[in-house]
């Protein structure tokens, strides 16, 4: 018999929901084979039988919260016998307390369930079903492998009510029951603070508490970096290689991090110091519908920009998904948030914790701005940078922009000085 205890799959992960159990009590199960799926603060993931035979005892439902180190499950061998029943919680024991029958005297052991099959889903479809009042489990999902999308959610919906209209009434009391009208015209949905959504929640508050912010604005023309985008980007397109602006934004913020290295650094409180980086790895901030995620560039300098191009596209696309591997979202050294492709012209970006510096991209635009004392017609943007007052001086912060925009408006610098 060998208990299955949750383990630590992430840097200080202490606790995780079970989202879905793809077995029942009873079932026989190959080693590796997918047991259940798990969501941690920062990343879903499967766990798996870590040996052949049969599910003995499972200890928790799908929706609870389980710290690591507790029994999830119990495997035994074909040729074992049954355990009896044991309490690795107090969610455990409550669940073995609604198993016992009341004739049995002795400890109990629980017999298999007869559970259907569970619907496959990603977190926030689950999370809307809830919202909706729709038990997933009866809706058919039209996804890869049978998945449910959140369409299917609405289509199920939409059937739900009109099956509710056209219900006939049965009697005259029950035409006559007059439906109760709440006391407001609006409603309230209450959604639990839990998962990604919880550790962001978690993060911003320890930032905002702990580094006193100041953001310093500026803009850059980007005519000159438009142009050479545009000149490579059919070449590499058609390598299978997407160019957009960041890859640029993550070499010349790199230069200016060497140049500036109080920026690639964080702030030891236990020991009252400093940490200087020598190494570059640049966090880029993605929205998911799960929530704000942070990949990471790993190696920021030691990377041509077609490199960094392709591991940003492929590190979105497993963001997205929700499967970012730990070592993918931890120990970046400066954080970019490109806002621009949804919009906005300013921002306060909130600092990445325990990183001292962060800098958010936003929308481009043609403006007219005043060259050699004529009103041209430029592509510009607007970057803000919020930075650690306690190591990090306003003065210090201009410089480091200046040093960024001068080389984004004259892309040849970039290249002149990389190494």
């Amino acid at each position: 018999m060998v208990e299955f205890k949750l383990p630590d799959i992430g840097e200080g992960m202490t606790e995780a929901e079970i989202l879905q159990w793809f077995v029942k009590e009873g079932d026989e199960v190959e080693q590796d084979e997918p047991v259940l799926e798990i969501q941690t603060d920062k990343v879903s993931a499967e766990l798996t039988a870590p040996k052949a035979g049969i599910i003995d005892q499972i200890f928790f439902k799908e929706g609870e919260t389980v710290e690591v180190e507790a029994t999830l499950f119990t495997i035994r061998s074909s040729d074992e016998a049954p355990q009896e029943t044991v309490s690795s919680s107090p969610k455990a024991e409550e669940k073995q307390q609604e198993e016992e029958r009341p004739k049995n005297e002795s400890t109990s052991i629980p017999a298999p369930t007869n559970r259907l099959k569970r619907a496959l889903a990603t977190p926030y479809v689950r999370q809307l079903a809830r919202e909706l009042n729709i038990d997933i489990d009866e809706v058919e999902g039209t996804g890869p492998i049978g998945r449910v999308l959140e369409e299917d959610l609405y289509r199920f919906k939409e059937g739900a009510s009109e099956t509710k209209e056209t219900k006939p009434v049965t009697s005259q009391t029950e035409a006559a029951t007059p439906t109760p009208v709440p006391a407001t015209s609006g409603g309230e949905r209450r959604i639990p603070l839990k998962g990604i959504r919880k550790t962001i929640a978690e993060r911003m508050v320890k930032s905002v508490q702990t580094i006193p912010h100041v953001t310093h604005m500026d803009e850059l023309e980007i005519d000159a970096l438009r142009k050479l985008r545009h000149s490579m980007k059919e070449y590499y397109e058609s390598k299978g290689v997407k160019i957009t602006y960041l890859p640029f934004f993550v070499k010349a913020v790199v230069a200016a991090l060497k140049e500036f290295e109080y920026f690639n650094a964080s702030v030891d409180d236990e020991t009252n110091e400093i940490v200087l980086k020598d190494y570059y790895h640049i966090g880029i901030a993605t929205d998911t519908e799960h929530g704000l995620v942070v990949p990471v560039i790993r190696d920021a300098d030691k990377k041509s920009i077609v490199e960094i191009a392709e591991e940003i596209n492929e590190l979105a696309t497993l963001a997205r998904k929700g499967q970012l591997r730990v070592d993918q979202m931890t120990g970046s050294t400066f954080t970019i948030s490109n806002v621009g492709p949804v919009g906005g012209n300013l921002a306060t970006p909130i600092i990445n914790h325990p990183e001292v510096a962060i800098l958010a991209l936003h929308k481009i635009t043609p403006r007219t701005v005043v060259k050699d004392w004529e009103s041209v017609i430029r592509w510009m943007m607007n970057i803000s940078l919020s930075f650690d007052h306690r190591i990090i001086d306003g003065v210090l912060a201009v410089k480091f922009t200046n040093y960024i925009i001068e080389r984004l408006e004259n892309p040849n610098l970039l290249f002149m000085e990389m190494r």
